[in-house]
């Protein structure tokens, strides 16, 4: 209903988009979107009221703009602007209503999209083309599905247990897909995927959870592709991380990277941690997040959230901020570029606590990446840096289990202790692995022992555990021996 009411508001000029985006984007369970307008001088609680009866009742009402709610609108404008907002309705905004008078809103035109579904959606017991978008997600969520991929001239896939399977055996047209994108997509972000030709937002589906969704123009038409984000954090015991892990969230100063290959759940397991701080400590956390995936609900810590793009400009930005902002941890949901990786550093460095993910296969890579980033001549200092701030290393893989019945996590851990430390400042990586092997009283794991683990206790296959093993021979016998 609010999402009605926002276009009406901006269908009758009585405010621009932008004003209305700005009482949107700031709606929490304390500030409701009546009350945020009447506080931005657009609606009184007396005017929203009578246009949600005139929008309930199919009954209209007085066709003016409302008197200001108070004397000092947020945002200031000029003669031009007056006049402007008078003039008739523009046509995007009669086309977007008559398309789908249900349309979610999008909360700007910068480089984070984030979109609200309209309503919940009873979750199918099956799907077709003819399926509508919402119906799509509430039915992959309900199968407990992981992914979503909707393709030209395919059937609609979704992963389930680690495997691609087919949702329905009608074939998607270019023509229905793009009406259905069409359809979930408000006319300016539709607009906007044309001219670059990808996209990516979050969906957030009332009673079904969020959804990241990546649009892609192709030779035949626009792919879509959809990540499932669990509805609640998962348990540190749920996951399985090794025990040495709970201490990385016991620092108060560091940094702790979580690695692996995309799509591996690295993010899944960055939220673990992040939430045992939450239930834990009584400190600020700050995440810097491209999308925000999971939305936390703070516990004992009071927890900033921030999307690049639609809250920052830019990751670097946001990182620049969050240091005179005073926060105890800092959450980044990847270090993807030199000025990224060069401010966590610093930050770590400077006495705050920074948990980030990057896309690296194991502990040694994930070292040489974070100094090989830099140009030579500052690699010796970063070097040092790294070995005095570095506290641990989380790299994981997700395998198919041997029943078929899903996916399991395979866990190496590299905890830094005083000798790991002097290797990395002394530039000895080569020889990581096997101070990891003698580092296991200390809690450190290395991929293949977690491999064989789950081997021995029939978890995976032993032919799963060759494909991913930095030692596959040692895994021959044990495949020889089915």
């Amino acid at each position: 209903m609010e999402a009605e009411l926002a276009r009406e508001i901006v269908r009758r000029n009585w405010a621009t988009k932008e004003q209305v985006m700005v009482c949107w984007n700031r709606i929490t369970n304390e500030s409701s979107f009546k009350h945020l307008l009447a506080e931005n001088g657009i609606l009184t609680p007396r005017q929203y009221e009578q246009l949600k009866h005139a929008l309930t009742h199919g009954t209209d009402i007085v066709e003016q703009q409302p008197e200001p709610a108070s004397s000092s609108p947020s945002v200031a404008q000029s003669p031009a602007d007056s006049v402007s907002n008078h003039a008739a309705p523009a046509p995007e905004m009669k086309r977007a209503e008559s398309a789908n008078a249900s349309r979610p809103i999008v909360a700007n035109d910068s480089a984070a999209i984030e979109l609200k579904g309209s309503g919940p959606v009873a979750p199918p017991s099956a799907v077709s083309p003819a399926s509508s978008f919402d119906e799509i997600l509430a039915f992959a969520r309900a199968c407990h599905a992981s992914d979503i991929h909707l393709s030209v001239d395919k059937p609609i896939m979704i992963r389930h247990a680690g495997v691609l399977k087919q949702a329905c055996k009608e074939m998607l047209t270019a023509k229905m897909l793009q009406a259905g994108v069409e359809d979930a997509l408000p006319i300016d972000v539709m607009e906007r995927l044309n001219a670059a030709g990808d996209l990516e937002a979050v969906y957030a589906l009332p009673e079904c959870g969020r959804f990241r969704i990546t649009f892609m123009k192709q030779r035949h038409g626009i792919d879509v592709t959809v990540r499932v984000v669990p509805l609640k954090a998962f348990t540190f015991e749920q996951l399985g991380l090794p025990e040495s892990c709970r201490t990385l969230t016991k620092w108060a100063q560091g940094m702790v990277l979580v690695t692996g290959p995309a799509g591996c759940g690295k993010s899944t397991t960055l939220v673990t941690l992040v939430e045992m701080i939450n239930q834990s400590r009584n400190e600020h956390i700050i995440a810097i997040e491209n999308p925000i995936e999971y939305v936390y609900t703070p516990a004992c810590c009071r927890i900033t959230q921030r999307q690049v793009g639609m809250h920052t400009g830019n990751q670097a930005a946001a990182l620049r901020a969050a240091l005179r902002q005073d926060p105890d941890i800092i959450v980044i949901s990847e270090l993807r570029d030199l000025e990224s990786i060069r401010l966590a550093v610093s930050a770590a460095e400077t006495g705050h606590l920074v948990f980030s993910t990057m896309n690296t296969t194991n502990a040694s890579r994930t070292i040489l990446r974070l100094i090989d980033s830099f140009p030579p001549g500052e690699q010796e200092i970063v070097r040092n840096m790294v070995s005095e701030s570095l506290r641990g290393v989380v790299s994981q893989q997700l395998i198919p289990r041997a029943d078929g019945s899903g996916v399991v996590p395979a866990f190496e851990t590299l905890i830094v202790t005083t000798a790991i430390s002097n290797m990395i400042r002394k530039n000895e990586m080569h020889q990581l692995a096997n101070n990891m092997i003698m580092g296991r009283s200390s809690g450190m794991v290395i991929l293949d022992d977690a491999l064989r683990i789950l081997v021995t206790r029939g978890i995976i296959k032993p032919q799963e555990a060759c494909k991913r093993a930095t030692m596959p021979k040692q895994f021959e016998s044990m495949r020889a021996g089915q």
